[in-house]
């Protein structure tokens, strides 16, 4: 599940939690395309609806269901007609870093994004990325809707097995980091500042990387580089309460939610000095220069070198103070007052 679909997913289970207290003003129904999953709700009516896949599905048959009201679109993009619409686009990745993405995908997004820009109302998932839209949309930002992400989402048990699964020892100490090879999310970094921590220490890195392209992209990584591949939401849990900390090097986010995970899951985090990441962290992360591999590499030395623990608990306490911030259900009500808003849209 990528961060953009977490978001959906956990928007749409608080507007249900919220219209099964009473506490919405707007009715709601959830859309779905041929062949998707339903979601567990209790008080939103969900329905199949169309024949199209992809995009095609929702600039023709969402749009067809839409237009007898507001369309709340959470994906990154929504039917370009729709007028009557709150449109979460949730960073300007594909403005700043094109190279990361094919010529098609740009095309296509920059296309939509300027026709939704014109038409329907903007969200995002910070401050940080209302400002980069503002600038690249030519959209007000203070026209511009914010409904941050959140974290409750993981709260699955531990599953335990997971060291046995990455060979990890019971009192080994590792790093973990949940991302992909795009540069944006920098793990060259952090394979770079592993080479100087100690040899039995290990860096796990949790997404969907392909071995073959790793070893191309990056030929001489150390041995402590762990590739655990796609994991559960227990056994990302249970790294996460077991990791020295979370080390998140992005050069660019729209928001990260794995730092406020972590915080969720009582794991220090070791983040990129960039804004977005300072906006979700505040004081509860030890920030690094994420061109600076050496810098990384001290603070990493330093979770390692915490004999008495008083790091850790004071970057634990931080972290939950931090996560009182945020909330899906304060998201999912911004989001539905700003569709109020746009009902009254001509």
């Amino acid at each position: 599940m990528t961060g953009v679909q977490r978001y959906a997913t956990q928007i749409v289970l608080a507007l249900d939690a919220l219209a099964a207290r009473g506490a919405l003003e707007v009715e709601c129904q959830l859309v779905l395309p041929p062949g998707a999953p339903p979601l567990p709700l209790r008080a939103i009516a969900q329905a199949h609806h169309g024949r199209l896949r992809g995009h095609a599905w929702e600039q023709v048959d969402f749009a067809k269901v839409a237009r007898g009201g507001v369309a709340l679109s959470l994906a990154a993009s929504g039917p370009v007609f729709q007028h009557r619409q709150v449109a979460v686009i949730h960073d300007a990745a594909i403005y700043r870093f094109p190279e990361n993405y094919s010529r098609s995908y740009v095309l296509l997004h920059r296309v939509v994004d300027r026709l939704l820009a014109r038409r329907a109302t903007i969200a995002t998932v910070s401050d940080f990325s209302r400002g980069e839209l503002a600038h690249w949309l030519s959209v007000p930002a203070d026209e511009i809707v914010v409904a941050p992400n959140s974290a409750e989402h993981l709260d699955a048990a531990p599953d335990e097995g997971v060291f046995a699964k990455l060979g990890l020892a019971e009192d080994q100490p590792f790093f973990l980091t949940i991302g992909s090879l795009t540069r944006n999310k920098n793990l060259r970094l952090a394979i770079e500042a592993m080479r100087h921590q100690p040899a039995a220490s290990r860096l796990v890195i949790v997404g969907q990387i392909d071995g073959g392209v790793f070893a191309a992209e990056i030929p001489h990584a150390p041995e402590q580089v762990i590739l655990a591949g796609r994991l559960s939401d227990g056994e990302v849990t249970a790294l996460m309460r077991r990791a020295r900390a979370l080390v998140f090097p992005s050069l660019y986010e729209g928001f990260g939610i794995p730092p406020l995970e972590a915080f969720g899951n009582d794991c220090p985090v070791l983040a990129s000095a960039i804004a977005p990441v300072r906006e979700v962290c505040g004081d509860a992360a030890d920030f690094f220069d994420p061109h600076d591999a050496s810098a990384l590499a001290a603070r990493m030395h330093r979770a390692l070198d915490d004999q008495d623990g008083a790091w850790r608990a004071e970057r634990l306490a931080r972290g939950r103070a931090r996560l009182a911030h945020f909330s899906w259900e304060r998201s999912a009500a911004t989001l539905a007052t700003a569709c109020v808003g746009a009902a009254r849209r001509t």
